[in-house]
């Protein structure tokens, strides 16, 4: 493991070890021996930061100081180490490192990496007791990577390609797709004046005598308990079923209804022309061949226009229903198909290719034998569909260079995305490839952590995004680069920016951009750092709705970040 993979493993052991507003875990007694020195604070009673890696087992653990990197210039004594490692002093009695005879750290406090038990700048002794020198550092911090700054990085992916040439589709085919042109209304909505109601559909104020469908005299209703025969009607006809049933869905002009007439309807009907209202079965009663409003009906149940749906309530023909760059979803698909439409104009959904590279990976059962189950395969295609892609296929490699170099100088995906290989070991091939496929690269490693390995380049006529091995890595990887390339191949809108504060610190990176999952629900609560945020990890991003952007340094409680959705 190189340096820097291990400060990601620290940073989220540390943030684990982080008592986390609105989380159920809290760290247990003695937790804080798992905590870095520059994590933790010291005592009650106001002394110098505590850098022996933690309390004793027994003790209960320490508050944790601010994350944030103190001011002024590092002694010569301190070159080797960053200053963000050095927690903020406390003023009081100094208290110094400890002995490097003492005893041996308790079991689990091995996980943190040596360089990260630093020297504390505590503060000053009182002038009868001087601070013993502590002692300088004998492993060095991680490894200076290069690349790209985080930002500018998703600004690079996002105007390295544009969108495709639109293609007309069938409307059943055009879920997911951004539109490319504008949809304008084909015909008024609704096309003519509808029943908002099951009821009866009546002319001028009650009561009103029945009519048929076709516009004649109804025949008398049979008496019921409610609504008693009219001795009138005692010699009308049975009903007939077209009158039982009224007008109904689907049938075309109706007969004109006159002035004082009543004919029941059924909702989504066309209203007859001459009604002026559509009264509710449940505020009529029915008396031989009369209809008259019930007793407990509301004031003005039959008023002009009630339960009517106008002609052009909705739309009327020619309006714009959506502006050329929507996202085609089911609700557009319904509205289109009301308006009129059969086919659509749509920019094509990039083409992706997903390789997976690495022999120690297994495709189903439970890891053994050294090797590990494929965990990005089954996320990875998924995930590019959620961003706007169409997954052709995914192909399994190994680390085999020269299947490699073949799928990648056969495809003719817009968009490849290799999972693994990033890096600089003798299995990863990635690079040594693009070099032979004389590929341009635009981001070569990113400032941001987990996924720093990552890589954008130029194959000519397709893209290929490179994601490092480790499962949140390769997350990071999506939203850095292949989100903003896939938006600017599908035509589709960056989201809005979010912005909240964070319920708790997070530790930070000495120079990059970290991202660390968080729920955040959006009502003002603020965005909650989840557990389980190494690198290799997905159990923390697996109940995540985001990921916090943390700027270098770290940040506080109560600080406002940037907020990056996932895709669903």
């Amino acid at each position: 493991m190189s340096g820097a993979d291990e400060l990601d493993e620290a940073l989220a052991l540390a943030n684990d070890r982080l008592p986390k507003a609105g989380s159920r875990r809290q760290p247990a007694v003695g937790d804080d021996g798992l905590l870095p020195g520059w994590l933790t604070a010291g005592g009650d009673g106001g002394g110098g930061a505590d850098v022996s890696g933690g309390a004793g087992r027994g003790d209960a653990p320490p508050p944790v100081a601010a994350v944030t990197a103190p001011s002024g210039d590092p002694g010569d004594d301190e070159e080797l180490l960053p200053d963000w490692v050095h927690a903020p002093a406390r003023t009081g009695p100094a208290r110094t490192a400890p002995d490097p005879a003492a005893e041996p750290p308790a079991p689990g406090d091995e996980l943190v990496p040596d360089w990260l038990h630093a020297p504390a700048r505590t503060a000053p002794a009182p002038a009868d007791q001087a601070a013993p020198e502590a002692p300088t550092p004998t492993v060095a911090p991680p490894d200076r990577h290069g690349g790209t700054d985080w930002r500018e990085a998703r600004r690079t992916a996002g105007r390295a390609a544009s969108s495709g040439t639109p293609v007309t589709l069938p409307c059943d085919e055009a879920l997911g797709h951004v539109l490319a042109a504008p949809v304008e209304a084909l015909t008024d909505l609704p096309p003519f004046d509808t029943s908002a109601m099951d009821g009866w559909a009546v002319s001028g104020p009650g009561p009103w005598d029945l009519a048929a469908p076709d516009g004649s005299a109804a025949p008398a209703a049979p008496a019921t308990p409610e609504a008693p025969a009219d001795p009138a009607a005692q010699e009308a006809p049975t009903p007939t079923a077209a009158a039982a049933r009224g007008i109904v869905a689907g049938q075309d002009a109706p007969a004109p209804l006159s002035d004082g007439h009543a004919v029941r309807i059924a909702t989504g009907a066309r209203v007859p022309r001459g009604a002026t209202a559509v009264l509710r079965s449940e505020r009529a009663r029915e008396a031989g061949t009369r209809l008259r409003l019930a007793p407990d009906a509301p004031r003005g149940g039959a008023g002009q226009g009630t339960d009517i749906r106008p002609r052009g309530q909705e739309c009327r023909s020619g309006d714009r229903l959506l502006a050329s760059g929507a996202v085609v979803t089911p609700a557009v698909l319904g509205l289109v198909a009301a308006a009129g439409y059969d086919r659509l104009t749509v920019v094509p959904r990039p083409r992706v290719e997903v390789l997976v590279l690495g022999e120690e990976l297994l495709y189903e059962g439970r890891p053994r034998d050294g090797r590990i189950r494929d965990a990005l395969g089954p996320m990875i295609g998924p995930w590019l569909a959620a961003l706007g892609a169409d997954v052709v296929a995914t192909r399994r490699l190994g680390d085999d260079a020269e299947a490699l170099h073949g799928a990648l100088a056969g495809t003719d995906a817009d968009l490849v995305v290799t999972t693994g290989g990033t890096a600089a070991g003798p299995l990863d091939h990635v690079r040594p490839t693009l070099r032979r496929l004389d590929a341009r690269l635009l981001v070569d490693g990113v400032e941001v952590r987990p996924g720093h390995p990552m890589l954008l380049a130029d194959l000519g006529a397709r893209h290929l995004v490179g994601l490092p091995g480790n499962p949140l890595a390769a997350v990071s990887g999506l939203l850095t680069l292949a989100g903003p390339l896939i938006r600017a191949l599908a035509g589709r809108p960056a989201p809005a920016p979010v912005r909240a504060p964070l319920t708790a610190a997070v530790a930070g990176h000495p120079r990059d951009t970290r991202l660390v999952p968080v729920e955040y629900a959006g009502d003002g609560a603020g965005a909650v750092p989840l557990h389980y945020t190494g690198p290799a990890m997905l159990r923390g991003i697996a109940s995540a709705s985001h990921l916090a952007v943390v700027p270098p340094g770290g940040a506080a409680a109560g600080t406002p970040v940037q907020l990056l959705e996932l895709p669903w």
